[in-house]
């Protein structure tokens, strides 16, 4: 049962647009895929749900890949999303887990690391894709999407995103917000966001006290300011399948693929998304070397 979903708005007569998403069930279903440790499934949750809504800003069939590598002992976190509100991730090394920080919280800047970048390819149908790469600033993940907007996309922004993790490494909750300034957003308007984000508890709270995202919406811009404009569900939903894996062995060619018969007799592949496995015997493989000519 997925319960998961963001919200599009706009808010102050147009001169903000915002996102929210609660998003437990996806953070929930990567973290069981991936056998994350708790400060290693707060980290990939925090991309997973920042990728999740910069998908929603795109249209169609487009989609974008993002990938932080910070340097830090988690290794590389990397998601995919589109603009159907399918995710995907996996972190390099997924039992990565410290004591708390000094501030009570899941340490993952230590995980993720500060000496690294954040990179957005975005596959826009176009023949180059647009990239768009930034200094990792803090490692909380949050703060590096908010750089990542104001440096690579020229739009001021606030993104918050939080994962509650249980004892039992299952996730209680996860959220998240991007708030963008569009041009004509005056002062006021900034003066009132920034009151209201330094009063509000942590987003992941909020949805651990059952907040919808349009609620969340409300508590950062004011009820009577904000119009939504969509919903749409959320999923962790991978894009690997058998037939997929099979043009990467017959991409191999038919050396490395004889290689593979001769010595293993049979291949076995996973999938680094989803942790599928995906099994070819002999036969198989023969047939896919006789495609490679």
């Amino acid at each position: 049962m997925n319960n998961d979903y963001l919200v599009k708005s706009t808010a102050f007569d147009g001169k903000v647009r915002a996102y929210a998403l609660v998003a437990t069930d996806m953070v929930n279903e990567a973290v069981r895929r991936q056998g994350t440790w708790p400060t290693a499934s707060a980290a990939l949750g925090r991309t997973m749900m920042a990728s999740s809504m910069m998908g929603m800003m795109l249209k169609g069939e487009e989609k974008l890949t993002v990938k932080v590598e910070g340097g830090g002992p988690i290794g590389a976190i990397v998601t995919d999303s589109n603009a159907k509100g399918e995710t995907r991730g996996y972190v390099s090394k997924p039992q990565t887990h410290f004591d708390l920080n000094e501030n009570g919280k899941l340490d993952v800047a230590r995980a993720v690391g500060t000496t690294g970048s954040l990179s957005v390819v975005k596959d826009l149908g176009m023949r180059e894709p647009f990239t768009g790469s930034v200094p990792i600033v803090s490692g909380e993940l949050g703060e590096d999407f908010t750089y990542y907007f104001a440096n690579s996309e020229q739009t001021p922004s606030s993104v918050g995103v939080g994962v509650l993790v249980n004892p039992d490494n299952t996730v209680q909750a996860a959220g998240g917000f991007i708030l963008q300034l569009m041009p004509g957003a005056d002062d006021a308007v900034i003066d009132e966001i920034e009151k209201r984000l330094s009063t509000i508890p942590p987003i992941s709270k909020l949805v651990e006290l059952g907040m919808p995202p349009e609620e969340i919406l409300y508590s950062l811009l004011g009820e009577e300011s904000v119009t939504i404009h969509e919903k749409t569900p959320v999923v962790f939903k991978c894009t690997c399948s058998k037939d997929r894996i099979a043009n990467a062995i017959i991409s191999l060619g038919q050396a490395e693929i004889t290689a593979m018969i001769e010595e293993d007799g049979e291949a076995e592949t996973v999938c680094h998304f989803c942790n599928e496995k995906y099994h070819f015997t002999g036969a198989e493989l023969q047939e896919l070397k006789e495609q490679a000519v």
